[in-house]
């Protein structure tokens, strides 16, 4: 098992009164296998600007991880694009960041804002060669990655955030790196790192951003196994391998639901600590399990990370309150989200008999389908999953 992990996240602001965003970003692998990131910025803004960044960022992405030569991949972006009617030019500038086998970065670009790397929270100063295809002047680098490398990757509309506002000149690239390296956590992720950056760009925006702003950041960091358990297995008997599994696994331990928790007492030989403490009224009170990382109640905080998760998945607008509260939803979102890479689920078929009353509305079937679009979430955010039943 590869013990770097690469973890992506993306962020963007429309132009003000667009309903479509002119740069677009694809992403393909991850994780522990080869990455791919490709943002696209096209000439102008609206469709025709959506339309223009969606075909390179696509075409390039699928024709780069496929190996194909970046001489043919660039020939092909400018023989595809749509040509504008009134400017007379098909124009869509791009930055490709390739890391294969979790070793080498390779990142090419045309006429975006240079790519940032900060290596160990520092401005890392990286060698450039260029060379012209297709009529474009590309520039490329390529350098062997280490653990908390940060990859940096926008448009020029954060560049542009402040002209005439803030700052004369907007914001520079040089100016970026430095607020990159000034907010530098290593545990922040990907999606957080573009967060800071995209909400300081709407800052020096005055909330209405003059261009569309995108930040895509890749992020290289070790591997953070989660392990959650929620419901009893559907036979008693099963209780013993099902706990079993779930402490054999290294990494932090999540329990969530109130007969799930007896269950793992019972396997600790450790009492349930119940607290009274309401961080959030809607979401119930945690518990603590010595040995047991997190405890909390089960369907009610579930549905509530998976709101969280469906939100983080595109602008992240309520990542800041799960970011600081001390209820149960938020604790498991930041854990998930933010540090696990690999997420391990051991769901339980039993039916609690407090779910079956027609008076509530919960059900075994919504526990098993909320598992389920959990899990997609956390897929779609480049986590490794396994689930178990039992």
């Amino acid at each position: 098992m590869n013990e770097l992990w690469i973890e992506t996240g993306a962020i963007s602001l429309n132009k003000t009164g667009e309903s479509l965003c002119g740069d677009k970003v694809e992403i393909s692998g991850g994780g522990d296998e080869d990455l791919t990131l490709v943002l696209a910025d096209g000439l102008g803004s609206g469709v025709k600007a959506n339309i223009l960044s969606t075909l390179t960022s696509k075409i390039l992405c699928t024709m780069i991880s496929g190996g194909i030569p970046l001489e043919e991949c660039v020939s092909t972006i400018a023989s595809t694009l749509p040509v504008c009617s009134v400017r007379k030019v098909a124009y869509s500038t791009f930055t490709i960041l390739r890391i294969l086998g979790n070793r080498i970065a390779h990142i090419i670009q045309f006429d975006n804002p240079a790519t940032i790397v900060l290596r160990h929270g520092e401005i890392f100063d990286y060698p450039r060669t260029t060379r012209v295809i297709a009529d474009k002047t590309i520039w490329e680098t390529s350098f062997p990655i280490e653990r908390d490398d940060v990859f940096i990757t926008m448009s020029d509309g954060a560049e542009y955030a402040g002209v005439g506002r803030q700052l004369n000149f907007g914001w520079t690239r040089d100016s970026i790196a430095v607020f990159a390296m000034g907010n530098y956590m290593p545990s922040n992720s990907a999606k957080t790192t573009a967060g800071l950056i995209i909400d300081e760009c709407e800052r020096l925006y005055g909330g209405k951003p003059g261009d569309d702003t995108t930040v895509a950041v890749a992020r290289v960091r070790g591997r953070h196994t989660v392990s959650l358990v929620v419901g009893p297995p559907e036979h008693r008997e099963d209780d013993q391998r099902m706990m079993d599994l779930f402490f054999g696994k290294e990494g932090v331990k999540i329990v969530c639901g109130g007969t799930t928790s007896q269950v793992v007492s019972r396997y600790l030989g450790k009492p349930i600590d119940a607290t009274l403490d309401y961080f959030d009224p809607e979401i119930p009170p945690i518990s603590h399990i010595a040995g047991v990382d997190l405890t909390t109640e089960g369907v009610i905080t579930l549905s509530r990370v998976l709101e969280y998760a469906q939100d983080y998945l595109q602008a992240a607008k309520l990542a800041p309150k799960w970011a600081v509260q001390k209820d149960g939803a938020s604790l498991i979102a930041r854990e998930l989200f933010e540090n696990a890479t690999d997420v391990e689920f051991y769901v339980g078929r039993a039916i609690n008999p407090a779910h079956q009353n027609p008076n509530l509305p919960i059900t075994f079937a919504i526990k098993q389908q909320l598992i389920r679009s959990l899990t997609e979430c956390l897929g779609r955010m480049g986590k490794h999953i396994r689930v178990s039943y039992f």
